[in-house]
This record gives C-alpha cells, structure tokens and sequence, in this order.
C-alpha cells in the first residue's frame, strides 16, 4: 500500500534545525501568516515540504497573526499599498461592522470588507508578506551566525584560561 505523501515528508530538511532550513522557514511562516482566513498552516506547510524547509518551524511562525494582531498589519498592508500606487485619496478605511457578523455569516463579511478596500490592499498585502519574509530570513542568518561566533569566541577564551 502507497503511503499518500511518499518520501515527501523524509526529507532531512523538514526536521532538522540548521541555518538554512530555520531561516527558510521563518520567511514562509512570515509569509503565509498573511494569508486571508484559516488557511496559514497549510500552505505554510505545503511551501516548507515544496522548498525543503523546517516545516514545524514554517507552521508554527504563522502564529505572529492572530484576531488582536491581524487588523493593525491588514492596516499597515493597506497603507503601503496605497503609498506604492499612489492612491493618495483621502479615503478612510471602512470598518466592518462587528455587531452584524454572526458565526453564519463571518467569513462572507469579512471577505466583503477585505474586497472594499480593493486596489491598494491588493498590492500592499504581498509586499508586506514578501518584506517580512525576506526580514525574517536574513534576521534569523545574522542571528544564527552571530551565536556561532560568539560561541567560538567562549570556548576559544575558555581554552585560554584553562
């Protein structure tokens, strides 16, 4: 009996924690958790297993969104993508309606909202995906690297004294 993923889950990188494959999924897990709606975790999942990347990692970096914090960064996508095209029109974002939306219908309004804000949340919303990932890849290279020197430069000061 075929098993339903094959070898694609034995893959090293998936699980093993080195720089490259942490780094790689610290940018899809910033990446994805700019997704609309519950669907973070597995494309976050299905990116990490495409490029070979940590997937707990991937997955679990999706959780810097969450219901207090996804409104401000939808907010932040907007504005840049109203400053890359230009739409300095004076609009205000409409807020949408909390008391209206039920269980029933949550997905339906939110999905109406997000629609009203058009053109430059289209546009800022991959590109403040794209800077957290490219942020979040060389932050954790840098961060990674200057462990590793600082424990190289520990133990060469520890060979001294001893």
């Amino acid at each position: 009996m075929a098993q339903p993923f094959g070898g694609l889950l034995h893959h090293p990188n998936l699980w093993h924690l080195h720089r490259r494959s942490v780094a790689g999924g610290v940018a899809i897990g910033l990446f994805c958790g700019l997704i609309p709606g519950p669907l973070q975790m597995i494309s976050a999942a299905l990116l990490a297993v495409l490029f070979r990347v940590n997937l707990p990692v991937a997955a679990f970096t999706t959780l810097y969104t969450n219901p207090l914090t996804i409104v401000p960064l939808y907010a932040l996508a907007y504005e840049l993508g109203k400053w890359v095209s230009g739409a300095h029109d004076g609009a205000v974002i409409a807020r949408p309606s909390l008391s209206e939306l039920h269980w029933h219908n949550l997905m339906s309004g939110l999905w109406d909202w997000l629609v009203m804000l058009g053109e430059p949340f289209l546009i800022g919303l991959p590109l403040l995906a794209l800077s957290f990932s490219f942020l979040g890849y060389f932050a954790v290279r840098v961060a990674w690297r200057a462990v590793v020197i600082w424990k190289w430069y520990r133990r060469k000061h520890r060979r001294r004294t001893a």
